[in-house]
């Protein structure tokens, strides 16, 4: 059932063709807002995707391609959003990769690519919103950060970095808004089964030689004391409120949705 809260408001979630993303933009259709979809994927997938979202929600669905690692197409798809429709009122900066390796053995591109997409491509997105929604008196900025925005993991030194940076930006970027009707916050989930994280669990079963389901209760056993999967729903149920009225006043904050992670 799609409620009237975003009527009229055009959300552009990054990294939004499967899992914590399009889990968001789901979310946020359901309250009425049009979608700009960004990720990867096939063509006729994406395009499914858009035809299903707006005829379930009764929104406007767009698509751009840009490679967040990429400034000039990210200033691309912003100005596409402008032009389709009138920009952007809700930023969701959610697209990500990762690698795991120790630091001394870490591949400097990858360093290069996850700073990229992981830290600044929100940098780039954040600044070509902002102006706009100055002007209209009412913006919401979520950066998706993670627990890895509060605590470390061994292997992870530049998802870590990126996440940590993340977590400071929002910071930074609320404080410089608080006095007008733009928010800013970062949401730092635990562990969500997206593509990303079903790769680590695929690697864990290989390495170790136990099966899937095996690898799964380990890899929520190591850190996640709930032993359950945060899912891309409940994450968009953050963001919906964080682009409520009554969390007008939730600027600059990173809010872990963890099962417990960050408590220990």
């Amino acid at each position: 059932m799609t409620t009237s809260t975003l009527r009229g408001k055009t959300a552009l979630v990054t990294g939004s063709t499967s899992g914590i993303g399009l889990g968001i933009a789901r979310s946020l259709a359901a309250e009425g807002a049009n979608i700009v979809f960004n990720g990867f994927g096939d063509a006729a997938e994406i395009e499914k995707l858009q035809n299903e979202v707006a005829k379930e929600f009764g929104v406007q669905c767009a698509y751009h391609g840009a490679d967040m690692s990429k400034p000039a197409e990210i200033e691309d798809m912003m100005a596409y959003a402008a032009a389709r429709f009138g920009g952007v009122d809700v930023l969701v900066n959610n697209a990500g990769i990762q690698h795991v390796a120790n630091v001394e053995e870490f591949p400097v591109e990858k360093w290069d690519a996850i700073l990229a997409i992981n830290l600044t491509s929100a940098f780039h997105t954040s600044r070509l919103a902002i102006h706009g929604m100055k002007k209209k008196g009412w913006g919401r900025i979520i950066n998706l950060a993670s627990t890895h925005g509060l605590v470390a993991s061994a292997g992870k030194s530049a998802y870590v970095a990126a996440k940590h940076g993340l977590v400071g930006l929002t910071k930074a970027t609320a404080l410089e808004l608080a006095q007008t009707g733009v928010t800013c916050n970062a949401i730092c989930p635990g562990w969500v089964l997206t593509p990303l994280v079903q790769k680590q669990i695929d690697a864990r079963a290989s390495q170790q030689g136990i099966s899937n389901d095996e690898a799964k209760r380990a890899l929520l056993a190591d850190k996640q004391p709930s032993g359950e999967f945060v899912t891309p729903e409940e994450l968009g149920g953050l963001a919906v409120f964080l682009c409520s009225d009554a969390a007008k006043q939730v600027r600059g904050v990173a809010w872990n949705m963890d099962g417990g992670w960050v408590a220990q």
